[in-house]
Parts: structure tokens; sequence; C-alpha cells
């Protein structure tokens, strides 16, 4: 984003939220950011660098300025440049967990609030601490379940890299984990088109005093009402 952003004819003002709202829920998720947009004030739009993210801009309404949010169904699809090349990657790869330079750099953890650890968070020494041997050692177990599903880990090179550390950081892990490694190209497109306000069809446009809804169809995202 700093980087479309840099490049962009447009006079920009950036606010960075918290990675860690996608941790929160969705719905606490939209009332932060409702927040943020109810603030920005005396703008031509306001841009949104979110995905449907686990509907966390279910709900989300546009004040005095339009908001303008792409359609795709998380970030991934944000850095592969399109939701429809992030279709076609996640047809052909079943069990792929993603890397990126800002995931890695701003902390990767499934937990991104310091102020809000989680047991996620607990190694099984302190979870057995916590609650005893057999009831740590189940909680240990349930909270990483989710990492049997994955099998494969694709590091998205977007181009904004100052060198290889990411990418051999990402290989490290697969590696640790048994996963396969794959590097793809990523691509700023659907961000600079988000900053240069080149919004088409891969963009929903939500007039004052309107909300965003999902579509649940191939356009992501919708008008409330619409």
């Amino acid at each position: 984003m700093c980087t479309v952003v840099a490049r962009s004819p447009h006079q920009i003002d950036v606010e960075f939220l918290p990675k860690g709202l996608h941790d929160i829920g969705g719905a606490k998720m939209c009332v932060k950011l409702q927040q943020a947009v109810d603030l920005a004030v005396g703008y031509d739009a306001v841009l949104m660098g979110y995905a449907l993210c686990g509907n966390g801009i279910v709900d989300l309404q546009a004040r005095e300025s339009p908001l303008v949010i792409p359609r795709a169904h998380d970030c991934i699809a944000l850095l592969m440049g399109s939701r429809e090349r992030y279709d076609q990657y996640f047809e052909a790869n079943s069990g792929v967990y993603y890397r990126s330079t800002g995931w890695i750099e701003r902390g990767k953890g499934l937990n991104q609030l310091i102020s809000q650890r989680t047991m996620h968070d607990d190694t099984l020494a302190e979870l057995i601490a916590k609650y005893g041997e057999e009831n740590g050692s189940y909680l240990f177990e349930e909270l990483h379940r989710y990492k049997n599903a994955y099998s494969q880990l694709t590091f998205i090179e977007t181009g904004v890299e100052c060198d290889g550390r990411f990418e051999r950081e990402s290989r490290d892990e697969a590696a640790e984990k048994n996963w396969r490694f794959e590097k793809i190209a990523g691509s700023l497109d659907l961000f600079a088109r988000l900053v240069n306000g080149k919004w088409d069809d891969d963009f929903q446009i939500v007039p004052p005093g309107s909300k965003i809804v999902p579509s649940y169809s191939e356009s992501v995202i919708r008008i409330a009402g619409v």
C-alpha cells in the first residue's frame, strides 16, 4: 500500500489499523472499521484496503464520502492481483498456507493485537502449568489442529522485498513443517487501481448512507438493498 500511495497522482492520507482486528470476529472488527470511517471527514472517497475478510466489513456504512472496497474474499486475492487468479490457484493447490513480506515483517502469528493474548500464543508447557497435564495437552492439540489442514507454504513475492530474507524464512518454515514450498509472483495491480481511482467491476463503490453486505456470488460484496 505504501508503494502504490507513493506513486499515485492523488493526495492520499493513510491510516493503518491493527492486523489483529481479524482475530476478534467479524462483528467486532466492523465496529473498529466503522469508527475509523466515521473519522474520515472531508475526503472525496474513503478507500478500504480490505476484502470481505471473514465478514469483517459486513454492515460497514459510508458516511459523507463514498466507500470504495475491492471485490475479494481475503487479502490473498489482493496480493495476487485479482480474485480470478486466486480462485485458479486455490483450485489447483489444496492445503496452502500463505506468506508475504508484510505478513512476515509485521508478525505472522494468529493473534496480532498485543493487548489481546490468547491461548493460541501459549506453549504446551504453559498450558499444562495452567490446566494440568491432561487438559493442557488436549487444549494444545485442539488449538493447533488447524495446522493439519495444510501441506504447502506459498510465498507471494510482490516486488517490494528489500532482499531475500523473507523468502528464506518462508522456505525454512515449510521445511520445518515438512510442507512443500512454492514462490509465486504477486501483483500490486488491485492496490494501484484502488488508490488511483481506476474503479471498475473489481471494486464496490458504496454511496454515502449505504452499507456493504455479502453478495454470496462472484461479485463477493454488494450494497444492502440493491
